[in-house]
């Protein structure tokens, strides 16, 4: 078990080694609120302790307790930055100024999370800025995973009392597409505490981008009046979530980007979550135009988190701030494009509180 440091100060520690032989450090943050931990390993978040509203602390993140389980799962993303481009991209095919560009297909052929040794499978360099603060760079090489140019990415992680703020920054030599997220799964019960289906969630969001074969956006936006995608109001992730239609049969639940009604680069709410039972409560603030809202789809037992249970079948919940899935092929979309002497910039913030009681 790992000691609490004190408030403000870094704890880093050493967290083994990869199976290249690449050393990895884990870094512990503590304010009065939360106890969050995070590593190199795709500058993934570990774990975040929160109170409930008896202040009882659990861990409302899904993940593991050590480094070989995280590279033993590649696929599940708990807690990682992903990219070069978060989300999908058909066929992972492209086209910039006229030439054609591939990314292995990782998911019913399409690119996920920007192929099958994207951001999240590589070690950061980890560096401690400041009081709960801590710096994550990598440095992506020219054609890596098919993508051009070579891409420097910061990440800073900063904690202030409740609040956890992700900043992202990247450059790049050539022209060249980004699209960064932080891919956390959260159950505001406590990680193995069961599904997450009771839990409530309201989303800033008019529209939505619908899905078609593999999950591909179709390119359109439609409006979530009268469908199972408005979440407009705080409602039970799991009271449409079998209201049938083609877009929760193809996900098998939520798995769709929603179009925010915050201003693009202005810090707005994108989501707000909470677990009745216990009073946790989640706020998502972001910079970005879009939030993947992922209820949990593809968890099937096999993966086992901190206490050693399984994480079933919606075990837990996924808010991707983000620009549009696919949107190098989606004119119509933000653009995601990055050129040389340009900087991506992009802020999430992940606010934790608890909700009284309701009479």
């Amino acid at each position: 078990m790992l000691c609490t440091p004190l408030w403000g100060a870094v704890k880093t520690e050493s967290w083994g080694k990869t199976p290249a032989g690449e050393e990895v450090a884990l870094y512990t943050l503590s304010s009065s609120a939360l106890k969050v931990q995070l590593t190199e390993y795709g500058a993934r978040i570990v774990s975040v302790q929160a109170p409930d509203r008896r202040g009882k602390r659990a861990d409302v993140v899904l993940g593991f307790n050590n480094l070989a389980q995280y590279d033993g799962d590649p696929k599940a993303y708990f807690g990682a930055i992903v990219g070069r481009y978060g989300n999908r991209i058909a066929k992972g095919t492209f086209t910039l100024s006229g030439e054609t560009y591939r990314v292995p297909a990782n998911n019913n052929g399409n690119a996920l999370h920007g192929g099958p040794a994207g951001f999240s499978t590589k070690v950061w360099k980890g560096h401690v800025l400041g009081q709960n603060q801590v710096e994550f760079t990598l440095v992506s090489p020219d054609g890596d995973m098919g993508f051009p140019g070579t891409m420097t990415v910061h990440v800073i992680y900063t904690l202030t009392g409740s609040r956890l703020r992700i900043d992202y920054d990247a450059t790049t030599t050539k022209t060249t597409v980004v699209n960064l997220t932080n891919h956390t799964y959260f159950n505001l019960a406590g990680e193995s505490s069961g599904d997450i289906l009771s839990q409530e969630l309201r989303i800033d969001a008019e529209s939505f981008t619908p899905v078609g074969a593999g999950l591909i956006t179709t390119g359109a936006l439609a409006k979530v009046d009268g469908t199972p995608f408005d979440f407009r109001k705080l409602t039970p992730i799991g009271k449409r979530i079998d209201a049938g239609g083609d877009q929760l049969q193809l996900a098998g639940g939520y798995d769709h980007n929603f179009v925010l009604t915050g201003k693009t680069g202005t810090l707005h709410e994108a989501a707000y979550a909470v677990d009745p039972a216990s009073g946790r409560t989640l706020t998502v603030m972001t910079t970005e135009p879009g939030v993947q809202f992922y209820s949990g789809n593809f968890l099937n037992g096999s993966a086992k988190g901190f206490s050693g249970k399984a994480y079933q079948w919606h075990g837990g919940f996924c808010l991707e701030t983000q620009h549009f899935p696919d949107s190098p092929n989606h004119a119509n979309f933000p653009s995601t494009v990055l050129r040389p002497g340009e900087k991506m910039t992009s802020s999430t913030e992940f606010i934790f509180g608890v909700a009284k009681a309701k009479k």
